[in-house]
């Protein structure tokens, strides 16, 4: 850890997923705070693989294919390209820009997304998913299991033919809060930062008493209005509403007014 930086002492939880958490551990680590990382979501391949499968044999049918996010990519493509490549034809999609970045990586370019507010309100306002552009075509939306369904509900109400591939699944941690229960006791707990509205309620189920108290005055810093509703929601009131990503998160950080 740096000795120095606007972080300096203060210990934050990063509760990404583990294959998605380094990036803003490291951003914490630069300017002199410790990142604890506690993944809130556990990702692993879908259940039944039959229907990405089946969507990988029709890749040519769709004219716009939309990810939900980097897991969506990194669980789909493998198995979407796995003999052939990204149809000339196929307009790729995303929600956010980390999942612009994952399909770059792996060679899908062009792709279009919001470049402001980061959900599927935003993606819906984009002229590429108006009526006029959407009606009579085939979309597919890769996604986790569950979800909302405002993307694929409001496609359909624009004419679109749409079909939702689950590419990966999330599940709760599989380990207890005994690592945040024992910084939170010894004092090096400072804040937590929460990118998922399903995380946040597998972490309140994950505690208990001591620990629910402990987190209620705790700083919980979110990147998204939805989360931060949720978390109050779920009776949690030190909500800090950052912009959207790990960026936004590390900036929210930074210019916190933290307690001597």
């Amino acid at each position: 850890m740096s000795l120095g930086g606007p972080l300096a002492g203060k210990t934050i939880v990063v509760t990404r997923p583990q294959a998605q958490a380094a990036p803003l551990a490291e951003a914490i680590a630069k300017v002199g705070g410790t990142a604890l990382i506690f993944p809130l979501l556990e990702i692993s391949p879908a259940a039944d693989s039959a229907p990405l499968v089946e969507a990988a044999a029709r890749l040519e049918d769709y004219a716009l294919a939309v990810f939900i996010s980097p897991n969506a990519v990194e669980h789909a493509l493998p198995v979407l390209l796995a003999d052939k490549a990204w149809p000339a034809s196929l307009i790729p999609a995303a929600v956010g820009q980390g999942t612009v970045k994952t399909l770059a990586a792996h060679g899908v370019m062009d792709c279009i997304a919001p470049t402001e507010r980061f959900d599927s309100e935003a993606l819906l306002a984009l002229p590429e998913l108006s009526a006029e552009r959407v009606g009579g075509r085939r979309i597919a939306i890769f996604r986790g299991d569950g979800g909302r369904e405002l993307l694929a509900e409001t496609l359909r109400q624009r004419g679109a033919t749409v079909d939702c591939i689950t590419a990966y699944q999330r599940s709760g941690p599989s380990t207890g809060a005994t690592p945040l229960m024992a910084a939170w006791r010894a004092g090096r707990l400072d804040a937590l930062a929460v990118s998922s509205s399903e995380g946040l309620r597998y972490l309140v189920d994950l505690l208990d008493a001591e620990g629910r108290a402990l987190l209620h005055n705790t700083p919980v810093f979110v990147p998204h209005a939805r989360i931060a509703e949720n978390a109050l929601a779920l009776g949690l009131s030190n909500i800090l509403l950052t912009e959207a990503a790990d960026a936004g998160i590390l900036a929210g950080l930074v210019a916190y007014n933290w307690p001597a």
